[in-house]
C-alpha cells in the first residue's frame, strides 16, 4: 500500500511510464483513434483509483486486463447508442404542447406569453403547480424573499398584459354608438 500522497504520485508516475506505450498499441490496434485515445484515458483513471491493486509484478498484464474491459464497456455502450437512435428514428415524434396553449382562457395564454420567461416560470410554479415562495425558492436555487418579490412583479405584469388585451380596462365603451355613450 502507498502511505503517502508523494509515494503514490511517484508510484503511479512509474506505473505509466512502464504500461503507456504498449497500452497505446494495444487498444489503436483494437478500436479508432479517439476511441482508443478516450479508452487509454479511461484505464489510467483506473490505474490512479485502483493504484494500490496494481500488482507490482504483473503492473502491464493487469493493465491490459483493463484496458480489455474498457473496451468491452465501449462496445456495450456504442450498442446501447445505436439501438436507441434506430428506436428513436422508427417511433412517432411525440409533439410537445406548448403549456400557454392548452390553457381555457386564450387572453391569459397571450398575456403570459409576452412576460420574460423567469416571469412565466415563477407564475407557472405558484398558478399550475400550486407551490408556496419558499417552495419555488427552493425549485429555482433562491430565497424565499427574493421569490415574493419577482412572483409580486410577475402578478403585475400580468394583470397589466392582460389590461392592454381587454379594451374595457381603458374605460372606454366600445359598441361604435358615440351618442349613446356621451348621454
Amino acid at each position: 500500500m502507498v502511505s503517502s500522497e508523494g509515494e503514490r504520485r511517484n508510484r503511479f508516475e512509474s506505473v505509466v511510464a512502464e504500461v503507456y506505450d504498449p497500452l497505446q498499441r494495444y487498444l489503436r490496434r483494437r478500436t479508432s483513434g479517439e476511441d482508443a485515445s478516450d479508452a487509454l484515458a479511461d484505464v489510467l483513471l483506473t490505474v490512479w483509483r485502483r493504484l494500490d491493486e496494481v500488482p507490482e509484478e504483473a503492473v502491464l498484464p493487469w493493465s491490459y486486463g483493463v484496458a480489455r474491459r474498457t473496451l468491452a464497456n465501449q462496445r456495450r455502450s456504442a450498442a446501447r447508442h445505436l439501438r436507441l437512435v434506430s428506436r428513436l428514428e422508427t417511433e412517432r415524434p411525440v409533439v410537445v404542447d406548448d403549456p400557454a396553449d392548452s390553457l381555457e382562457d386564450p387572453e391569459l395564454a397571450t398575456a403570459l406569453a409576452t412576460l420574460p420567461a423567469p416571469d412565466q416560470e415563477v407564475l407557472r410554479l405558484w398558478a399550475w403547480e400550486q407551490l408556496e415562495p419558499r417552495e419555488i425558492a427552493l425549485a429555482l436555487g433562491s430565497t424565499a424573499n427574493a421569490v415574493s418579490l419577482r412572483l409580486s412583479r410577475a402578478r403585475n405584469k400580468l394583470a397589466d398584459a392582460l389590461t392592454r388585451q381587454d379594451p374595457s380596462g381603458t374605460g372606454h365603451i366600445g359598441d361604435g354608438n358615440a351618442e349613446e355613450n356621451q348621454r
